[in-house]
């Protein structure tokens, strides 16, 4: 194990978090508030702490998936910490498991909150709220690699343990150009969704933190009925740009360098987009009489399934007195989510595309036992570890699930209610159903359960093993052989 390197990381880390802290203090002397220097504050301990475990370079900088695991969760758990300070210091949020919850809701671009009041905080407060969003939805080690060169192949470890989906890979030869190029596309439709918001009338530190929520496809408004109150072309900007940020960022990489071949040929892109037309269309012909007009309906139905499907979890309406089939869809999509190689959560596309081929392969072998046959996507056959790893994905996610659903079940709280609220929190999601929904919020859960569900928000945004591998027996075996031998030489 390469303890040397992992300190390095996690040091620049808490640099990179230092540096981000500059918005909140920024905006705390645009708007005369006084709650800046907390955040300043924390971002020098922040800075001092991650120059002292930078400053010398690890003579060996390689490190493979076990350490890219490590390092990578170990990274979040430490912005997630340092994030809350803030909060909880300054009295916005004043109990700790709160302002944690909040944080570790924003850094995995879940949106769920235990706030009542949005509108209360300040505007320091929320632009970090929302910013978080926009942090985790790339990946602060994404962010990382594109600004620190790391020896030789390790760089992708990083990428893997950290990235959404079955399988990543490298755009082009380096990986530190891959995350430059992720960032850029990902920056650039930031600020063209705040142009459009712009375009829409709407204030600029309410697009701003608008167009970070849809980015990171997190969730956090800052207006108690999040965005029910503005005007449908926002309803219909926002919408939009969450189903563009639902998508497999590769397809954006291809249009940029004109591959449209491959772009069109993106087989999942094609799924995505038929689950939410479908889901649309059903949706709207059950909540058409809701609504004084079919334009409204309409609204509605593509803005909820674009929120839920991409895990962004912002609402226009309390999809929570819609029809049980409407709510029943809107279910099925938080499983599914968006694509792999997106900012959405979920279980992804890609994988319930792999499992359905697989089920049918099976089928088929009962059928013709001596055929052989693989299983192919966009016309090139799957690798037989890419199934294993989705099955064995699948599995743990259901494992972890209803467990969880369990753990939180001593509560006492309806079913419903601690049902949604681990889907919403595992997926990445926000809001759920019952109490839970669109218009409540998970303050009302116990120190216990808030516990669980921020673990579901961890293990959900960093694909559960590189969370898991913490609680692996041999790693901390390894830690403390290594520890033991240095004492020993000394």
């Amino acid at each position: 194990m390469n303890y040397s390197i992992l300190k390095y990381i996690l040091g620049y880390v808490l640099k990179i978090e230092a540096a981000f802290m500059l918005l909140p203090c920024v905006t705390s002397l645009i708007y005369h508030e006084e709650e800046g220097r907390y955040f300043f504050l924390v971002a020098c301990v922040c800075m001092l702490l991650g120059v002292l475990m930078t400053y010398r370079k690890p003579k060996n900088t390689v490190f493979y998936l076990k350490e890219g695991c490590l390092a990578t969760s170990l990274s979040w758990i430490i912005l997630s910490l340092f994030g809350a300070i803030p909060f909880w210091i300054s009295g916005e949020i004043p109990q700790w498991e709160n302002a944690l919850f909040e944080t570790i809701s924003g850094f995995t671009t879940t949106g769920a909150t235990v706030l009542s009041n949005v509108e209360g905080l300040s505007h320091t407060a929320l632009i970090w709220r929302s910013f978080t969003h926009w942090i985790g939805g790339m990946g602060v080690l994404v962010f990382l690699l594109a600004i620190l060169p790391l020896s030789g192949g390790s760089s992708i470890n990083l990428m893997r343990a950290e990235s959404p989906g079955p399988s990543v890979g490298k755009l082009v030869p380096k990986v530190r150009y891959t995350a430059m190029i992720l960032y850029t596309i990902y920056f650039g439709m930031t600020v063209i969704e705040f142009i459009f918001l712009l375009a829409g009338k709407m204030p600029v530190f309410d697009a701003l933190t608008t167009a970070f929520g849809t980015a990171g496809t997190g969730g956090f408004g800052i207006k108690n009925d999040s965005i029910m109150g503005y005007s449908p072309y926002i309803q219909w900007v926002v919408a939009i740009f969450m189903i563009l940020f639902g998508i497999n960022f590769n397809f954006y990489f291809y249009i940029l360098y004109r591959h449209f071949r491959k772009a069109i040929s993106m087989e999942e892109i094609h799924y995505y987009l038929a689950m939410i037309l479908i889901a649309v269309t059903i949706i709207f012909l059950n909540v058409r009489t809701m609504y004084p007009t079919g334009f409204e309906a309409m609204t509605h139905s593509v803005f909820q399934v674009a929120s839920l499907a991409t895990s962004t979890g912002f609402s226009t309406t309390d999809f929570d007195l819609w029809p049980q089939t409407s709510q029943t869809i809107l279910i099925i999509v938080m499983f599914v989510g968006a694509c792999a190689g997106s900012t959405g959560g979920g279980i992804k596309v890609s994988r319930i595309v792999i499992m359905f081929k697989t089920v049918l392969k099976e089928l088929n072998s009962y059928i013709h036992p001596k055929s052989v046959r693989k299983i192919n996507v966009e016309g090139k056959p799957v690798d037989h570890e890419v199934v294993r790893s989705i099955n064995v994905f699948f599995i743990t996610f259901m494992i972890i699930f209803s467990l969880s659903v369990f753990a939180i079940s001593f509560e006492d709280e309806d079913l419903v209610t601690n049902f949604t609220a681990v889907l919403t929190t595992i997926n990445n999601m926000g809001p759920g159903l019952s109490k839970v929904g669109p218009t409540q919020n998970f303050g009302h859960f116990n120190v216990f359960s808030k516990l669980v569900l921020m673990f579901d928000m961890l293990a959900g945004r960093l694909e559960l093993f590189p969370l898991l591998i913490l609680f692996h027996p041999a790693i901390w075996k390894d830690s403390f052989e290594s520890h033991r031998k240095k004492k020993q030489k000394a």
